[in-house]
């Protein structure tokens, strides 16, 4: 006659290969999310900031490079168009922040006349990007 409470006792339920499973998936996914950075600026030599402080993440990226050509969320673009693309790309993300890359070569008056075009828009906030400063 078998006795059911040694039945029980014998049972053994062994789960270090499943904390193993477990622990290799995470691992998967955490380093695989550190190379999921987007960047959508082109690139461009910024200035140098002592006070540069670090900004979430804006949708809305205007580039102006050394050549003064313009560059919506890396697509060529005019000055003249720049209002309605912007326009176009608030009311689809419902992001208002607007960052202003713009290389250290360009003519002062450049920015200024895209600052100028991109504060006509309502609910707009402007934000110049800038390199933090080697110390």
């Amino acid at each position: 006659m078998y006795n059911l409470e040694e039945q029980e006792e014998d049972f053994e339920l062994n789960i270090v290969p499943m904390i193993d499973v477990i622990f290799a998936i995470l691992t998967f996914f955490i380093i695989s999310s550190l190379f999921l950075t987007r960047s959508e600026s082109l690139p461009v030599n910024l200035p140098k900031a002592a006070s540069a402080e670090v900004q979430e993440r804006a949708r809305i990226t205007v580039t102006v490079e050394e050549s003064g050509d313009l560059a919506l969320n890396r697509e060529a673009i005019s000055l003249e168009a720049l209002q309605s693309g912007v326009r176009d790309l608030i009311d689809e993300t419902q992001e208002s922040v607007i960052v202003i890359n713009a290389d250290e070569a360009v003519s002062h008056g450049r920015v200024i006349a895209v600052m100028d075009a991109l504060r006509e828009i309502e609910g707009a906030t402007l934000g110049i990007a800038t390199e933090r400063e080697a110390e």
